[in-house]
């Protein structure tokens, strides 16, 4: 479901970014293939340097269809940066592919916070953040990133998903899932 990023699906990542539906909710956007080929270029480049992990989501045949990233990496923190393009929204490929990114990020690399940095007005990103079980709002715990963020005005809403939180979480799923295979 996820695959390091390179160069061979930008025409596809594009086409599907420049979308009006996801392009003012995209991160790093780019105006041009060319553009975008050389942002992602640099978010390779990036990777390498321990700043920024990205991943390319796929369906179920392997195509890209959209993008994981947690940028601005320091102090085993980031922010989370996610897009699917249009035709796989409400689809679910969001829930497994940030899954799989969440247990890569805090089981693999080390990260202890994920933070989710959304616009008051994406009401689609705030209902799918609310569905999260492992998710806490961070505005009053984290005063000063949520003040950052919100220096000249109220944009943003903080949210912020813990290792030890998520994990948690991914035991009782799983002592679930013995339950209901014993049953």
């Amino acid at each position: 479901m996820l695959k390091k990023r390179d160069l061979s699906e930008c025409h596809v990542l594009f086409d599907l970014m420049v979308d009006p539906e996801v392009f003012p909710f995209v991160r790093q956007k780019a105006s041009s293939l060319e553009e975008f080929m050389f942002l992602t270029k640099q978010t390779i480049e990036a990777e390498d340097r321990g700043e920024i992990i990205s991943r390319t989501i796929l369906d179920e045949w392997q195509n890209p269809i959209g993008t994981n990233n947690l940028f601005d990496v320091q102090d085993q923190c980031g922010f989370l940066g996610t897009w699917l393009g249009k035709p796989y929204h409400g689809k679910g490929y969001n829930q497994p592919a940030k899954e799989d990114f969440f247990h890569e990020l805090f089981f693999e690399k080390g990260i202890q916070t994920i933070f989710m940095r959304i616009r008051k007005t994406n009401l689609r990103s705030q209902r799918a953040a609310q569905k999260i079980q492992y998710i806490s709002i961070a505005n009053e715990a984290r005063p000063d990133i949520y003040q950052q963020l919100n220096n000249t005005e109220e944009i943003y809403d903080l949210f912020q998903i813990e290792r030890d939180t998520y994990h948690l979480y991914t035991l009782r799923e799983a002592a679930t899932e013995e339950i209901i295979r014993e049953a």
